[in-house]
């Protein structure tokens, strides 16, 4: 749900009302932010930094995104060419925001499903992803584990889970590869890739 504590400490900074798409054919679109607690979009610059490591034209992609909170990584992958991009969310204002975004931008691409990512996942057909992205809630640790470990049979051979975390990650799944990281602020963000034979 691209989600965190919101007020860790009295000085947190306030939420932005609104996140802008960076790039493609929807870029400088604009998504809003809803008071919801817990919900924390992907900064700006780390959604630059991962879409250069995935250089940008996702043409022919599908791609999941588990936690979709604004939707700012998902509408992202649909605006650099993604073939089909699930966003999925439990919060029923969510969906309903994700939705009408969906409608305002025309994105054809784009599907909302209201669910719980890991049961979601667990039940999805196999191998059907080339990018699978995962921001859970970063005051539930547990919640990532189990969404990692779910979204692993998702993805097509040499595909990618990208990872947002409170903390590095401590390890990656069998048959993945750290293939890049980084940090910003509060937010680590790793891309693993799964191995070429599966």
């Amino acid at each position: 749900m691209k989600t965190k504590a919101r007020r860790a400490s009295s000085g947190t900074r306030a939420l932005p009302q609104q996140v802008r798409i960076i790039g493609g054919s929807l870029k400088r679109s604009t998504l809003p932010v809803l008071d919801r607690p817990g919900l924390r979009p992907t900064p700006q610059r780390v959604r630059e930094t991962v879409f250069n490591w995935l250089g940008q034209d996702l043409t022919g992609w599908v791609c999941l995104d588990a936690f979709a909170g604004s939707g700012a990584l998902g509408f992202e992958a649909a605006s650099r060419g993604a073939t089909s991009v699930v966003l999925l969310e439990r919060d029923p204002a969510l969906v309903a925001a994700l939705r009408a975004g969906q409608a305002r931008l025309k994105t054809n691409a784009v599907t909302v499903e209201r669910g719980e990512a890991v049961s979601w996942m667990r039940a999805c057909t196999p191998g059907q992803f080339q990018l699978v992205l995962l921001d859970p809630p970063f005051d539930d640790p547990a919640l990532l584990d189990l969404a990692l470990k779910a979204a692993t049979h998702l993805v097509a051979a040499a595909g990618f889970i990208y990872v947002e975390a409170a903390q590095p990650l401590g390890h990656c799944p069998d048959g993945f590869m750290l293939w890049r990281h980084g940090r910003a602020g509060a937010v680590c963000f790793h891309l693993l890739r799964r191995n070429s034979n599966g």
